[in-house]
């Protein structure tokens, strides 16, 4: 969770943008960019869908959710939930219209990335259980998403619950790919991520760049104007995480240097990383540098840590190691 918010965080001012746009404005980023980070509807969303399951845990349903969808974001006089995305706003139109899950899916972009962003808590709460941590986020997101926005949640939370309890970045990857049907776009382009990971970081000439650029040229949709698609983000984040064999700030680094939907990649490649490597993994200042969320986007999540969520899923035995939980407060 912590992975999470540090890359969203990192990544958010390179959203939209493009690598030569980055170079341009940063050089390399290597680091914040922001006097002041912070996590975007990435590090917010996964703070509700994870009090939501902390609530509720394996016993959660599509009416849990779109209650909770109703108390906490739709139905409260405050907005104007900035940086909120596509899929998160008509699903707030359709479920202020009146319609219920799995309608309220039914809008322009339920194939966004937008459950993969908030995926990481279903892992957290499964750890080593990777298919029932698919089939939580999929509930969860019934009432946001549909097709391949479910599959790219899936994708990303049976990657952590891998994670949780493995060292191995290959296990993480065959987990995710466990989940999501083998000719789904997600599938197809996680694979090709991958691969392209794996060739260009065993080029002996390889370096940082042209690993980011094979990656990126396998992945991205070349002129889609849309940078929050699922199939794309999640194959960027999870070729990040596999160029980088899990090690937190490269991966993190790979995916904000990539750009495009930059906040989201980085917080899943944070996320997966995280949960592979451990607490201690990430910089201390990165970690320092994460407070509560400030309700920028979710008015009702403001105030809270990711690491008081964190707590309250990690299962006996698996959870925070070190006082960051105290010292980033």
């Amino acid at each position: 969770m912590l992975g999470l918010a540090v890359g969203d965080a990192l990544g958010a001012p390179a959203e939209n943008l493009k690598p030569s746009q980055i170079r341009e404005r940063w050089g390399r980023i290597v680091g914040f960019v922001s006097d002041d980070p912070a996590g975007t509807d990435d590090t917010e969303y996964a703070i509700f869908s994870g009090l939501l399951l902390a609530e509720h845990g394996s016993e959660l349903t599509v009416e849990h959710v779109e209650s909770a969808w109703h108390e906490w974001i739709a139905d409260r006089d405050e907005g104007p939930f900035r940086g909120a995305g596509f899929s998160e706003r008509g699903t707030l139109e359709n479920l202020r219209r009146g319609l219920a899950a799995p309608i309220s899916a039914q809008h322009r972009h339920a194939w966004s990335d937008g459950l993969a962003m908030r995926a990481a808590p279903f892992g957290v709460f499964a750890a080593g259980r990777p298919a029932e941590a698919a089939r939580l986020v999929a509930i969860d997101g019934t009432v946001s998403h549909d097709g391949e926005g479910i599959y790219g949640g899936q994708a990303v939370a049976a990657g952590v619950a891998a994670a949780m309890v493995s060292h191995s970045p290959d296990v993480v990857v065959l987990a995710a790919l466990s989940v999501v049907p083998d000719d789904s776009w997600t599938a197809r382009s996680l694979q090709r991520a991958v691969t392209a990971a794996r060739r260009a970081r065993r080029d002996p000439a390889a370096s940082e760049l042209s690993i980011e650029r094979a990656v990126r040229s396998a992945t991205v949709i070349g002129g889609y104007p849309w940078t929050d698609l699922a199939p794309e983000a999640v194959g960027l984040a999870f070729g990040a995480f596999d160029a980088a064999r899990g090690d937190f700030a490269r991966a993190v680094e790979t995916a904000v240097n990539m750009g495009r939907d930059a906040d989201t990649t980085a917080a899943v490649a944070g996320a997966l990383c995280g949960a592979l490597r451990g607490e201690a993994a990430i910089p201390a200042d990165w970690a320092a540098a994460i407070g509560p969320v400030r309700g920028s986007c979710l008015p009702s999540m403001a105030g809270r840590h990711v690491l008081d969520v964190a707590e309250r899923l990690a299962p006996a035995g698996v959870g925070p190691q070190g006082g960051l939980a105290e010292a980033a407060r």
